[in-house]
């Protein structure tokens, strides 16, 4: 009976972990969304490279949302196979977030060169499309920067270049006031700062809590496993799991 008892436990252990593995899916999906809406316009690339990470996440998410789902009905209807499956899953996941962890480790220094390209290929754009003009100011005013390296960007593109100006989205916010603020700036008047090197501190900043996240859920995710095969061990024995 002590074994019985044990096995019961550790079923509602499961589907709690279970419960909590579908929490984290969510979590994922919401990380994901909020991050591709955040840099979807903020690196002004189109290209696989600038938008995989967010994606990744988002389908990492919604992967665990199911399986999690799945292993709850397994953990709750005493199935075998449902369990094995879910446990195979499970694993499959962890190793791909140890790989992906491991190739973001490893390219984590190319994140400013793609952001620099990103930025120096839309400069020149600036007067050609109203969207990437919108964007640019969007962005120059979010992250208190202006051009891509710093602010003398945008001395070489017309028509900036003709007055030696810059876009008035780069105007600081206490110098906005000042006629010509862009005009002939100075440190005093605008910012300086390349966007290329802001939104690099702001990803820095703010990969922190993904780390935290992703730690957390792998964390629950061997859980999972540990638990899944001791029931798969408890049903194929042929002890009655309540």
């Amino acid at each position: 009976m002590a074994l019985d008892g044990g096995m019961k436990c550790l079923k509602f252990l499961l589907f709690f972990f279970n419960f909590v593995f579908w929490l984290c899916g969510i979590a994922l999906i919401v990380i994901g969304i909020y991050v591709q809406i955040e840099l979807n316009n903020t690196l002004l690339m189109h290209s696989a490279s600038a938008s995989g990470a967010p994606i990744v996440i988002i389908a990492v998410g919604v992967v665990i949302f199911f399986v999690a789902f799945f292993g709850c009905c397994g953990a709750w209807k005493e199935n075998y196979c449902m369990v094995t499956t879910f446990a195979v899953l499970l694993t499959l996941i962890f190793l791909v977030e140890i790989a992906a962890a491991i190739a973001g480790y490893i390219f984590k220094d190319k994140v400013r060169s793609l952001l620099q390209e990103g930025l120096e290929d839309s400069l020149p754009k600036y007067n050609k499309d109203q969207l990437i003009r919108n964007t640019i100011d969007d962005l120059q005013k979010h992250y208190s920067c202006c051009g891509a390296s710093n602010y003398t960007d945008w001395f070489s593109i017309q028509p900036f270049k003709g007055n030696h100006s810059v876009p008035l989205s780069c105007c600081r916010a206490n110098a906005t006031a000042i006629a010509d603020c862009n005009v002939n700036p100075t440190p005093s008047t605008i910012y300086t700062e390349g966007c290329a090197e802001s939104i690099e501190a702001w990803l820095k900043k703010h990969i922190v809590v993904v780390a935290a996240v992703a730690l957390g859920i792998a964390f629950f995710e061997l859980l999972g496993i540990i638990f899944a095969c001791c029931l798969m061990k408890g049903i194929r024995s042929g002890y009655e799991v309540m």
